[in-house]
């Protein structure tokens, strides 16, 4: 083990030194070590976990050095009492932004395409293109960052009742896209933010356009399988294996209520969510994938990392960022510990919450299996910013 990460366990075990008695001790003058430090987060969050009611919470933690450990605590399905593990799955939403800016940016560094490509440039020739709102001026940038001004499909009028109606139902690009065509742009590329997975579907057929292969061929050929994120698969099916029970707030967008899996299978395809996230992780590997993207280990060149990390204004845009700026599909946070790179994720049923920490050169994620607030209680940013604390201390 590296000396950065025994600073760091050192760190966690003297600010969980008073949170639990029931935890291991160190003996004095020891070194703790990566057990030592698991069996102090798994005190902590089953202390947590035993006053919410919510049903489950999957932690992971990772180190720049290549360090990490997964631990969960509650159950995977309610209803046959089953513990949750953290080697299960959830579905992380919006985090899966991440993977594909990656593959677009990767993309970018092969000379394939450029950040300012017009999206017409590649799929132009599609016969819906010039029905999308600002069709000639969106740039593979704009769509990155979400400065494109283009709806969400999702709150398209029927959209919801199609998505819900059919579970059967294997989405086509231009099926999404459909809930867009003709309406009002939001306001003019580059003029405004606005978070919508509307642009990473259109970044989608782009990153197949200029990588001839499928987007979540390329996610595991050029992502999943040489980093050894064995835990991280595409949502692309209803069975999902080692996916854990998800439980929907009736208010979520799509209008499900309750159990999101019966009989093995989710209730709605994921495979909708496509390149607006679309993949099911172990809250340790996607800790681990953090310290591997914002550790520059998955591009070429360090100028790559840097454009990924300039970021726009989203105080007074609509969505879910966390302000105050989003990079390229990367949420920026000014936190007590410095600046945080991360994402968060929605799917019915599940939330997820994922940040790196560079000046700790720590990653955290935090994945819910339920999206149902009045369980929660409060927003799962919070209980990642909680686990900071404990593992990284009170901060400035």
């Amino acid at each position: 083990m590296k000396v950065m990460t025994r600073a760091v366990i050192a760190v966690l075990i003297l600010a969980l030194a008073g949170m639990a008695a029931s935890a291991p001790q160190v003996a004095p003058g020891a070194v703790p070590t990566l057990t030592d430090l698991r069996a102090r987060v798994q005190v902590a969050l089953d202390d947590v976990r035993a006053t919410a009611t919510f049903p489950g919470v999957g932690v992971g933690i990772a180190f720049a050095d290549g360090e990490s450990f997964g631990v969960a605590s509650g159950l995977a399905d309610v209803a046959q009492r089953v513990a949750l593990t953290p080697t299960d799955r959830l579905l992380a939403g919006s985090v899966g932004k991440t993977f594909v800016a990656a593959v677009v940016l990767q993309l970018i560094e092969e000379g394939t395409l450029a950040l300012d490509d017009r999206a017409a440039t590649w799929v132009g020739d599609e016969p819906w293109f010039a029905r999308v709102p600002n069709a000639p001026a969106l740039t593979v940038r704009s769509l990155l960052n979400h400065t494109a001004g283009l709806p969400e499909y999702y709150d398209g009028k029927g959209a919801a009742e199609a998505i819900t109606a059919d579970p059967h139902r294997v989405w086509a690009p231009a099926g999404r896209l459909a809930y867009v065509l003709d309406a009002a742009p939001l306001f003019p590329v580059g003029q405004g933010w606005s978070y919508a997975d509307t642009h990473y579907i259109l970044l989608g057929l782009i990153a197949e356009r200029a990588g001839r292969t499928p987007l979540f061929t390329q996610i595991e050929r050029r992502l999943l399988a040489p980093l050894a994120l064995r835990g991280i698969i595409a949502s692309d099916r209803r069975d999902v294996p080692r996916l854990a029970v998800g439980y929907a707030d009736p208010k979520n967008p799509l209008g499900l209520d309750g159990r999101t899996v019966i009989d093995g299978r989710l209730t709605i395809n994921p495979q909708v969510e496509w390149a607006g996230g679309g993949l099911a992780t172990t809250p340790q590997d996607l800790a681990r994938w953090a310290t591997l993207l914002f550790e520059g280990k998955t591009f070429r060149r360090k100028e790559t990392l840097a454009a990924m990390l300039v970021g726009v204004d989203t105080t007074a845009g609509r969505g879910g960022a966390q302000g105050p700026t989003y990079g390229l599909g990367v949420m920026i946070r000014d936190t007590a510990w410095g600046p945080s790179y991360g994402h968060s994720g929605w799917f019915p049923g599940y939330r997820t919450e994922l940040a790196y920490f560079p000046d700790r050169q720590v990653a955290i994620a935090v994945q819910f299996n339920t999206d149902i607030a009045t369980s929660l209680r409060k927003a799962p940013s919070t209980y990642l910013d909680d686990l900071a604390r404990v593992v990284l201390g009170p901060g400035k």
